[in-house]
């Protein structure tokens, strides 16, 4: 088939800031793109040709935008799968697949995965609802502290809540979740996986993330991760074999906890393009969003080797700013060099949304370390 400045139309379910940057590939190679979101405010309503507003959730939204595109991915797990397979029975490609979707899309069925699998992941319990898990301590089912992750509709650090005591359990939302080991671990890691539609695999170098202690969200994404050679093989074969059981296209983001005894243990996985991806634009000689791209259009997989290694800082909100977002100090981090900053074109901010992100490149990881973290110091993402 093709792609190129031809009738081929790519659908996208969800405008957001990683849709936006997948559109910067395919108008690279002129790829006609259709994007449906829910908000006419959505990052990718300035980069794609046809902008549909929809609910994302909603059958008849999904089914009736999918039937009028020849492949449809993803830029958000939290979309409609009956639609979605509905489509597949009709011929339409959708990547990731439905049956893979419909696993990744719920934790608990994302952890019971795991186990069927043989893949290495913390200890965990099934609630139907939240409302359960105190009966299961006072009998002793469960011990605390634990990690509480809803089951659905968790993103960016939301519907996980570390629980130390029965009352950090009070307000949490009433809904199906997991109650999860905690583990003593050395470092967060990340391994992305391309699988092309004909099963061809790649992956990326691993990198090392560092957390917001209180927002659970990723600050810092280094490349490559600060780890020993034989940690970093254990890593991508458990990436490689989560992969392969799970029969994605496209990338697969699987996120890892290394331990204090150097086990590799997955925490969770999600089949796009990802936050731990992101200095892959300006480090790689082939980016993440290309890469899906080329993925889901088998096309050649491209080089995941690094050009140079490099480190992402996230810009969220600050504390205490709501409303019309102004970027502080942006100009001095653009003194710096190997300083990239990506801007999503949200106008509006709130406390720790995420807003763009900084990549800083050196032929020096420690080096980019210490720009990365003058970077962080620096730019504040306020409100008027």
């Amino acid at each position: 088939m093709n792609y190129f400045s031809s009738n081929f139309k790519l659908g996208i379910l969800g405008g957001g800031q990683l849709g936006k940057m997948m559109l910067y590939e395919t108008r690279k190679l002129d790829i006609h793109t259709k994007v449906l979101e829910a908000s006419n405010d959505a990052p990718c309503k300035i980069a794609c040709d046809e902008f549909i507003l929809g609910d994302l959730l909603d059958f008849d939204a999904v089914y009736n935008f999918g039937k009028k595109v020849d492949v449809l991915t993803i830029e958000i797990e939290n979309v409609n799968v009956d639609a979605l397979e509905k489509l597949e029975k009709e011929g339409i490609k959708v990547y990731p697949p439905t049956i893979a979707l419909r696993t990744i899309q719920n934790k608990a069925k994302q952890k019971l995965f795991y186990v069927d699998n043989n893949i290495p992941t913390a200890d965990f319990s099934r609630f139907a609802y939240t409302s359960e898990i105190k009966d299961s301590i006072n009998h002793g089912g469960l011990k605390l502290p634990f990690v509480w992750k809803s089951a659905q509709f968790g993103y960016d650090g939301q519907g996980v809540k570390v629980v130390r005591k029965i009352e950090d359990l009070e307000n949490l939302p009433n809904v199906e979740c997991i109650a999860e080991e905690m583990i003593p671990f050395k470092n967060e890691l990340s391994v992305i996986v391309a699988r092309s539609a004909s099963g061809k695999v790649v992956t990326y170098p691993v990198v090392e993330m560092e957390f917001h202690p209180e927002a659970n969200q990723v600050e810092y994404v280094i490349c490559p991760a600060r780890i020993d050679n034989d940690v970093a093989k254990k890593a991508q074969e458990v990436a490689l074999q989560v992969s392969n059981k799970i029969q994605h296209v496209g990338l697969l983001a699987v996120e890892m906890f290394q331990t204090a005894n150097d086990q590799i243990l997955v925490n969770e996985v999600a089949p796009r393009p990802h936050n731990s991806g992101h200095q892959t634009i300006e480090a790689s000689y082939t980016n993440q969003f290309e890469q899906h791209i080329r993925a889901i259009l088998d096309l050649p997989l491209g080089s995941t080797k690094n050009k140079v290694a490099g480190i992402m800082v996230n810009l969220v909100g600050a504390e205490g700013y709501t409303g019309d977002v102004v970027y502080e100090n942006l100009d001095e981090i653009l003194e710096l060099n190997g300083v990239t900053p990506h801007i999503y074109g949200k106008k509006q901010t709130r406390p720790f949304r995420k807003m763009g992100h900084v990549t800083i490149v050196n032929e020096d990881i420690t080096k980019a370390r210490e720009i990365a973290q003058l970077v962080k110091e620096r730019i504040k993402v306020i409100s008027k």
